[in-house]
């Protein structure tokens, strides 16, 4: 087993050998084009995105700058937006949903290392997925750890530092986040804290 074939199986690894580097390069070479976009070339990013990703449904945009290792261990659904900032270290699989919202700053890390510093000098380190669901929204300067799953429909306050699974149709947040409290149909006539919303076709 290569040491790729290891990454991808969550196994430890050597980030440096058979050829990991120079995918993690052609990448780099991808998303800067990406990043340096003239605003009148924007029409360019999905096609750009959807030949960096692993897979992508229709009507997928972000807002430049992003910032990913591999890109082809990421897929997302329809409908996927995310805002400037979002970084991806998608050295384990990033699957995200349709109907998607990720706000500005958002950090996803599959990628961590050893707790003990002699084993974190052997230059191994590991990666475990992170799914996040359908219609789930994620708010501003949130970071997504290792291994964590986010279920549909979930909302992740700003801020917030998610460490373990989310579960589905609730608002979470904090350091570290924990469920506040369930999304309800009584939610769905305001549109922010106790403002109602004012027009009818939502």
């Amino acid at each position: 087993m290569n040491q790729k074939e290891r990454m991808l199986a969550g196994l430890p690894y050597r980030a440096w050998q058979d050829g990991l580097e120079e995918e993690r390069t052609h990448c780099k070479e991808v998303i800067y084009d990406l990043n340096h976009l003239h605003p009148r070339d924007r029409a360019q990013i999905p096609e750009i995105l959807k030949a960096l990703f692993g897979r992508t449904g229709e009507d997928v945009w972000l807002e430049p700058p992003f910032h990913c290792d591999y890109g082809w261990n990421i897929e997302v659904g329809d409908h996927f937006f995310a805002n400037y900032n979002l970084t991806i270290l998608d050295v384990g699989k990033v699957t995200i949903g349709s109907h998607v919202m990720i706000a500005p700053n958002v950090s996803l890390y599959t990628a961590g290392h050893p707790l003990h510093p002699a084993s974190r000098d052997s230059g191994y380190e590991y990666g475990a997925p992170i799914t996040i669901g359908d219609h789930v929204w994620i708010g501003g300067s949130v970071v997504i750890l290792p291994g964590v799953t986010i279920g549909e429909g979930a909302v992740i306050g700003a801020g917030s530092v998610v460490s373990r699974d989310v579960p589905p149709g609730v608002l979470a947040a904090g350091n570290p986040c924990r469920v506040l409290r369930a999304i309800t149909e009584e939610d769905r006539d305001y549109y922010w804290r106790n403002f109602r919303f004012d027009v009818t076709d939502y």
